[in-house]
């Protein structure tokens, strides 16, 4: 039976009414316009995903576009982390475009508002400007100087672009409407004076385009069919229209298409800040220990984390295109991670929490080497586990006395060592604290895991991870929490998002990982079996390994939606 075919989203909706209204496909054009003022993070991943996946879906072109309209707070290498982020996630982009390549065209079109009375240059101070601008019941008070003569304003745009002004003295204002119901009508801003080198054009430029301004015109000198956003820019879609509608007179014959903007709802995740200004905080405090710090939501941190870009793929398209707010529950996305590499991670025996365990039975001076599985979920054949008389196992895997629903190691009954042999503990020993320090056991010779004997069948309800302590090596482990304890740290009014910072979000520990680990490569993900899912950290190296928990090896999200 053929799979159904999936239902449209309101953005393909809009794309497949267009081309029915007689739009060219040729003509279908998408971007991805990111202001390079910080490291893009998991909430980008649904508006890339979207033009992307638009993009590929009608085998049409997406252009990487950096809207870098603000040289106070763009710098360079968020340009290069971002498209490392995009390139890493899977996609490929048609042209890399800036709004910087378009300052001139941004100021010639503008000197034509001017001439053609639909701009002037306002004196105003910012607050004077944000007194008469009004409010959403009352109407605002035109400007004094709204009704310079061109000539006047001509001269004054002339001087500010020639860096005569100091910042503040003057901004150019489109000349729209002040009564408008859409405060954004209201004469919004279009240049200011700023007196920074662009990382881009250097000291070119001293007044720097809006966005408003900026965004829609790059939208149409790229010739882009679509501008998709998200919700939060719908209240602008009038201005962006009023913008675009008024330029297309002076360019039509160049720039024939006339983009729509359409929006939809952001990515909003639990326990979750989305705003770069915020995760700056973060970096600039210390608080984590970069951008890249696992425990951010960054693309950056998440590939650090040993996130993989089928994972994040999977969490955008199972999330979808909607029109109404909502919060997403991280479990979702360690869900999409799990399952990701539980059919594609290699399993590998590690004791976070190591107590030596001895096999007394087991002759001194006698080493095997043992076979294990790397994955059942592929052909990925089988390592060597070297075994000994002394081992290590996690202190959680014992107790000298236990219930009947305690299936791992206890004094008189029996477990079976992964991939070794069936075990039964005898004695244990403790420190003058009564700490144990050491755990005797016997083991079965006959009951070796895959040789075939009788013994070997056997069944014994728990199953133990474990380390030969000759051959174990130390490695860091960083295990990681949610970085903050609120599911919405970012939704209290009266508190700031920093008083919800959860103190035991890294836990270091020191570890002993099997010897085949040695070998293992930066960003290599591994199942440490009955712990979770890690990955080397950038931090390792030939002399000390480092692993980064991604995520556990418990299902919260599918018992959370039974």
């Amino acid at each position: 039976m053929s799979e159904e075919k999936k239902s449209l989203n309101f953005i393909e909706q809009i794309i497949e009414e267009d081309l029915s209204n007689g739009m060219k496909k040729e003509n279908l054009r998408f971007r991805f316009p990111p202001e390079p003022n910080g490291y893009l993070h998991i909430g980008h991943t649904k508006a890339i995903g979207i033009s992307f996946g638009l993009g590929e879906k009608y085998n049409a072109p997406v252009n990487l576009r950096f809207d870098d309209t603000n040289p106070a707070k763009e710098e360079q290498e968020y340009v290069d982390a971002i498209k490392k982020d995009v390139s890493w996630l899977g996609y490929q982009w048609e042209n890399e475009c800036y709004s910087s390549d378009y300052f001139q065209q941004l100021y010639d079109w503008a000197v034509q508002l001017i001439k053609d009375g639909k701009a002037y240059v306002d004196s105003q101070t910012s607050e004077e400007m944000a007194e008469q601008k009004g409010t959403p019941t009352e109407p605002g008070v035109a400007s004094p100087y709204r009704d310079r003569t061109v000539e006047e304003n001509l001269e004054l745009f002339t001087k500010m672009k020639n860096g005569e002004f100091e910042e503040g003295e003057h901004v150019l204002r489109a000349k729209i409407d002040m009564a408008s119901p859409n405060m954004l009508l209201r004469d919004p801003l279009m240049y200011r004076i700023l007196k920074k080198a662009h990382h881009r054009t250097g000291n070119d430029w001293v007044i720097y385009p809006m966005y408003d301004w900026t965004h829609g015109e790059s939208d149409y000198l790229e010739q882009i069919s679509h501008s998709l956003c998200s919700l939060e820019f719908k209240p602008h879609r009038d201005l962006y229209n009023w913008f675009r509608d008024n330029v297309f007179e002076y360019s039509k014959s160049a720039y024939p298409l006339m983009p729509k903007q359409r929006e939809f709802s952001r990515l909003n995740l639990s326990y979750t800040i989305m705003s770069k200004r915020k995760l700056l905080k973060l970096v600039e405090e210390g608080v984590v220990s970069g951008w890249d710090d696992p425990r951010m939501p960054t693309i950056s941190g998440l590939r650090r984390r040993g996130y993989t870009p089928a994972s994040i793929r999977n969490f955008i398209e199972t999330v979808g295109v909607s029109k109404r707010e909502n919060i997403i529950d991280v479990a979702l996305l360690e869900f999409k991670i799990r399952e990701d590499l539980n059919k594609n991670a290699n399993r590998v025996m590690a004791v976070l929490n190591p107590v030596k365990l001895v096999v007394t039975n087991y002759p001194e001076d006698k080493e095997e080497i043992l076979i294990a599985e790397n994955n059942p979920e592929l052909d990925a054949g089988s390592r060597e586990v070297p075994f000994s008389r002394e081992l290590y196992i996690e202190r959680e895997d014992f107790k000298e006395e236990a219930n009947r629903k305690y299936f791992r190691l206890t004094l008189g009954k029996e477990v079976r060592l992964k991939n070794a042999y069936i075990i039964k503990g005898e004695s244990c020993v403790k420190d003058d604290e009564g700490n144990i320090t050491e755990i005797h056991c016997t083991y079965d010779p006959l009951s070796k895991s895959g040789s075939g004997t009788e013994e070997s069948k056997r069944k014994v309800k728990g199953t133990l991870h474990w380390v030969s302590k000759k051959h174990a090596v130390a490695a860091e482990v960083r295990v990681y929490d949610r970085l903050f304890s609120d599911e919405a740290p970012d939704g209290h009014k009266d508190k700031d998002f920093m008083e919800f910072l959860n103190p035991d979000s890294l836990k270091i520990i020191n570890a002993f990982v099997e010897p085949s680990l040695v070998s293992s490569k930066i960003g290599e993900r591994f199942q440490f079996q009955r712990l979770g899912y890690f990955n080397v950290d950038d931090d390792s190296t030939s002399d000390k390994l480092v692993f980064n928990k991604t995520v556990g090896l418990r299902d919260t999200w599918a018992k959370v939606n039974k």
